[in-house]
């Protein structure tokens, strides 16, 4: 990254310049990132960003758990949308493994990824509206996400850091009903939608504080390798899960919501389509569910259901030694990206024929998203500058890693 060193130092060009430290504690940076920022008046000149201060060595922690015990570290790689980092790394050992996933599972995949995408963009939406000013949009986002997290520990037991995916499947069958109450919330968000929209998107205030501020041109996204809302605010339309589908995507109807401003305004309305869009995603995969197993058939890999452990020796064997030993995997390696909140999430995962991962590297959207901040900011006012952080939607965790 080519603004981004170990220690760095901004040195003023010439007298009229002073350096400014934002950050590593400001509360609009939305983690512990340090940018620092060269100003001439009011007037950002240059503008550097500092990462690392929550550095968790997750990547190498990796490398000594069995492929199985890696899902509850990426649920904590980007902790806003952790089954979408659990779909991603158990979708790149399925490869690696050749399984075939049950058409049920990839559903209930689609439909709990497409949850978790409104969750992390209600936490956004929250967040970079009180950011600009606008207190009250927190408190009704945050009502709706409440909902959606009770979805979420309606069915794995825990509210964010859920590991609910499984390397062929998932963990458990829903419960009886969740896909009820998957429904009814279905049902009534859009209305949710239009009330944040009646709060923002025409309100003069929001407007002059979004639009025409921290443009990007689609050349300078595309250059600098953002992804996501990030990217498709810039005028590309370009969404993983349409171009290159995985988990049955390619059987879901939806827009990929495009803007060409490449403006904060324009990143703010891609995302609250999005929200839109995962509704009529959800819908789909509730009407559309297949029946069947949540689990590939592939014994000494997959953990036997418990009611044939009880009944069956040889799957109680299997589960002994799936927990105590893991399950080899073949050796080779493999890239799998998926359409985070954020962008491009990507899984390289290289195994050398053991139990345990020899490598597992993420291409986090965060960090490639980061990188367009000087872009948007240098040349600018200081005032646009936390409008800009916020409208790149960064999470900290999944850049620092």
């Amino acid at each position: 990254m080519a603004h981004l060193n170990p220690t760095p130092v901004l040195e003023p060009g010439q007298d009229r310049t002073m350096i400014l430290n934002m950050g590593p504690q400001h509360p609009s940076t939305h983690g512990v990132l340090r940018v620092l920022l060269e100003i001439d008046g009011e007037t950002v000149v240059r503008m550097m960003p500092d990462i690392g201060f929550l550095h968790t060595g997750i990547e190498k922690t990796c490398e000594a758990k069995f492929y199985q015990q890696v899902v509850p570290l990426t649920d904590r790689i980007d902790y806003l949308c952790p089954m979408t980092n659990n779909l991603c790394y158990v979708l790149a050992v399925e490869k690696l493994l050749g399984l075939e996933i049950p058409p049920k599972a990839q559903w209930l995949r689609v439909l709990l990824n497409e949850l978790t995408r409104i969750n992390s963009h209600l936490v956004w939406l929250g967040t970079h509206a009180m950011d600009i000013g606008a207190l009250t949009v927190f408190l009704y986002c945050f009502r709706e996400r409440e909902e959606v997290l009770n979805l979420f520990e309606m069915v794995s037991g825990q509210r964010m850091m859920t590991s609910y995916f499984r390397v062929g499947g998932i963990a458990l069958e829903p419960p009886l009903g969740f896909f009820d109450r998957v429904r009814n919330f279905a049902g009534y968000f859009p209305s949710k939608i239009d009330e944040y929209e009646n709060l923002l998107t025409g309100n003069p205030i929001w407007t002059m504080r979004t639009k025409g501020v921290a443009r990007m041109t689609a050349e300078d996204a595309i250059a600098l390798g953002a992804s996501g809302p990030t990217l498709r605010g810039s005028g590309v339309d370009f969404d993983l899960r349409r171009d290159i589908p995985y988990s049955s995507y390619e059987k879901f109807q939806f827009k990929v919501p495009v803007s060409q401003e490449g403006d904060v305004f324009a990143r703010y309305m891609c995302r609250v389509q999005e929200l839109r869009e995962s509704t009529v995603i959800v819908r789909q995969a509730l009407d559309g569910m297949p029946e069947g197993p949540i689990k590939a058939d592939a014994p000494g890999i997959v953990l036997p259901d418990r009611e044939k452990m009880k009944t069956q020796m040889e799957a109680l064997i299997y589960h002994f030694k799936i927990i105590t030993e893991g399950f080899a995997v073949p050796p080779g390696e493999v890239y799998q990206a998926v359409e985070s909140p954020r962008g491009e999430m990507g899984y390289y995962v290289v195994s050398d024929g053991t139990a345990k991962p020899y490598r597992v590297h993420m291409r986090a959207a965060c960090l490639a998203n980061l990188q367009t901040l000087p872009k948007m900011c240098e040349g600018r006012l200081l005032a646009d500058v936390v409008a800009a952080i916020g409208s790149i939607d960064i999470v900290l965790g999944e850049i620092d890693r």
